[in-house]
């Protein structure tokens, strides 16, 4: 697919942009109505090497930050698509343009492994992804300047659940209802 190229200004400080962006592990508080099941792949969720997995229209995609300059550039690759066939790029560019002014440019193509994957992407992917894209950007501009009235949602470690988790110091129960201890 050709590149699809989004823009929008957010009133915020360029890096306070970028730290949201570097973060995988906040893309659902602006990116959930395109990604669903989004998941971290790794324990750490900034900066180089860290990934997630998700659903993208159906098929399974992920994503991994290949490069991160602060405050000016994140690039992430990634697969998606049957058998992951699909590569995927995504840059996010940002800008100063004033003290508090920020313009974040996203930029997103793919370069599909098969024949089906080309056809599928040449029947309106392209004008798809723009929407979405652009409507996530406009997200992520909200998160900044709107005031919030709850905690923005984060994605979890593949499998783990916070609130499912054994906690410091509480016994662990057995079968029979005794705790087990050392």
């Amino acid at each position: 697919m050709l590149p699809v190229e989004v823009h929008t200004h957010i009133v915020a400080p360029r890096e306070a942009v970028f730290d949201m962006l570097a973060d995988l592990a906040a893309r659902p508080a602006f990116m959930d109505h395109w990604l669903e099941d989004y998941r971290l792949t790794r324990p750490r969720s900034t900066g180089r090497g860290a990934a997630a997995r998700f659903k993208l229209d159906g098929t399974w995609g992920e994503t991994a930050i290949v490069e991160a300059v602060r405050p000016r550039r994140l690039h992430e690759e990634g697969r998606n698509g049957r058998l992951g066939g699909t590569r995927t790029v995504t840059e996010w560019e940002l800008e100063r343009t004033g003290p508090q002014l920020t313009r974040v440019v996203l930029t997103y193509w793919t370069e599909p492994g098969s024949r089906l994957g080309a056809m599928r992407e040449g029947l309106g992917a392209r004008r798809s992804a723009r929407r979405k894209a652009k409507t996530s950007l406009e997200r992520l501009r909200r998160v900044f300047e709107n005031e919030r009235d709850r905690p923005l949602a984060r994605a979890t470690i593949a499998g783990w659940e916070p609130g499912k988790a054994a906690r410091h110091g509480s016994p662990v129960r057995v079968p029979g209802g005794r705790p087990d201890r050392d």
